[in-house]
């Protein structure tokens, strides 16, 4: 087991407040990380159906009965824990009584917002970030390989198999969390509305077109969108519309919160085949956009991550609001570097009036340097952009 980035400021947060909550997709290590740094607290998960029950029927019975410093684990099940667990920090007064895990994002932020507000530290867990992944002795570092293989643990710290692990994923998703969250009965509209989604990966999105291709309702995939945003398997990107231009594009893009399974849903059976592929440049991008992610949800903070895109065809695929300092990121999967990959910098400074020094084009190549519109930054070197303390 390796330690992840975001231990420190976990047990931080730990010691400042008296509740500690930490989401993530299944099977990003959320258990792991909570019994490995919080090793003296008991656990509980309400994935067992009996201490669910126990959970649900008896919420101030079974706080009575584990006490403080209690990991508990899938709490989203028990709602009306989080109003007993309220009671309880009030009473106590202390830091650290809880640590509470779980893997549907909405519905847990929602009792939280509801009952914990101002008494918890939220803490989002996504997959491996690239700097974990280095971690692993001998683990070698290919673009292709690391965009088809994916983030999730088990790949790395087990060696299961991609074409093991992501179909197996798949299926116990649609199965468990997707009939849990919506109730959804038609699991095969449902799969292939996962597949529609892998192959807007980066694009804007434009429900009424999938509607259409699918044969539902606009509600039916606005409703999907939601539970596949809710169990932490895509990432709807905003644009960034508060200056430059009135007239800009003001659809969100869609993006997977781990390449993997993206390039699963899009049959990609090997990483030579990505090189290839017409969605090369999208998971490309989707790549790097999870990378941002985790760099600030492993530091504690909450992402500012935007697009830029007005509608006469300018645009800029990432802005980053950084502690209210603007960075601006063009991304180009591409490893030889060429003159046009700069243009959209060129127009953004104009209109923006960004410095040099706050733009970066990151590519699929080697070379670092600094041009008169910006930096060109390695896709290795992502993690290095931006100090400890952004």
């Amino acid at each position: 087991m390796i330690a992840r980035t975001i231990n420190q400021p976990i047990l931080e947060a730990a010691t400042q407040m008296p509740v500690v909550s930490l989401t993530g997709p299944r099977q990003s290590g959320k258990t792991t990380l909570v019994q490995s740094v919080f090793s003296d607290y008991k656990y509980v998960s309400l994935e067992d159906p009996v201490t669910r029950l126990f959970a649900i029927e008896d919420a101030k019975g079974f706080l009575e009965s584990y006490g403080h410093h209690l990991i508990i684990d899938e709490v989203q099940y028990a709602p009306k824990l989080f109003s007993y667990i309220q009671l309880y920090v009030d009473e106590k007064r202390e830091n650290g009584l809880f640590i509470l895990t779980g893997s549907q994002h909405f519905l847990l932020l929602e009792k939280i917002t509801q009952s914990l507000a101002g008494r918890v530290a939220i803490f989002h867990l996504l997959p491996f970030s690239l700097d974990e992944i280095k971690k692993f002795p001998e683990q070698a570092i290919n673009l292709e390989q690391l965009i088809f293989k994916g983030s999730y643990p088990r790949l790395y710290d087990q060696g299961t198999l991609p074409k093991v692990f992501h179909p197996a994923y798949i299926q116990t998703y649609l199965e468990r969390d997707v009939r849990q969250i919506s109730n959804i009965g038609d699991l095969t509209s449902f799969q292939a509305f996962m597949k529609l989604c892998a192959s807007s990966t980066g694009q804007l999105l434009n429900m009424n077109r999938m509607a259409t291709d699918l044969g539902v309702s606009m509600p039916t995939v606005k409703r999907w969108l939601s539970v596949l945003e809710a169990s932490f398997i895509i990432f709807l990107l905003p644009p960034y519309f508060r200056n430059f231009r009135k007239r800009i594009v003001k659809s969100k893009k869609l993006y997977f919160l781990d390449t993997g399974l993206a390039c699963f849903l899009l049959n990609i059976k090997s990483p030579d085949q990505i090189t290839f592929h017409y969605a090369k440049g999208a998971l490309f991008e989707n790549w790097v956009i999870c990378e941002l992610l985790k760099l600030q949800y492993n530091r504690g903070n909450q992402p500012e991550l935007y697009f830029w895109q007005d509608k006469t065809g300018h645009e800029l695929d990432v802005l980053m609001d950084i502690n209210g300092q603007l960075k601006a990121m063009e991304i180009k999967s591409a490893k030889t570097l060429r003159a046009d990959f700069f243009q959209n910098f060129t127009y953004f400074q104009k209109v923006s009036n960004i410095p040099r020094e706050d733009c970066f084009l990151l590519y699929g190549g080697t070379e670092n340097q600094v041009r008169q519109s910006g930096q060109v930054v390695s896709w290795d070197k992502l993690s290095e952009l931006f100090s400890e303390g952004s």
